[in-house]
């Protein structure tokens, strides 16, 4: 999905180095594939092609985070709405009744 990025920490000898892999286009999603002592991170059409790798030996990732794309259509944990009067409503809004 557009927007999926994934994000690698590498040990380069005494620093470390970040680099991220990231779904550019509609329809993409990256893939993350480990064997043989390598890590592969993908950006892969709907049909399977690849479009971009990266490949990293497996004994120098430190970390290796997936972020993915945040939907659209649904409001972020931590946020509410507001209505015509200011006050919060959708879910975890307090009733003013049950404070009652």
């Amino acid at each position: 999905m557009k927007g999926d990025r994934v994000e690698i920490v590498i040990d380069a000898g005494g620093t470390s180095r970040r680099y991220e892999v990231t779904a550019t286009r509609a329809g993409r999603r990256v893939e993350v594939v480990t064997g043989r002592g390598v890590v592969e991170v993908m950006e892969v059409t709907r049909g399977g092609t690849v479009v971009r790798t990266a490949r990293f030996m497996a004994n120098r990732v430190l970390a290796l985070v997936e972020h993915p794309a945040a939907d659209k259509g649904t409001a972020d944990k931590g946020t509410a709405d507001r209505g015509a009067a200011g006050r919060e409503t959708g879910a975890g809004a307090a009733d003013p009744d049950i404070l009652a």
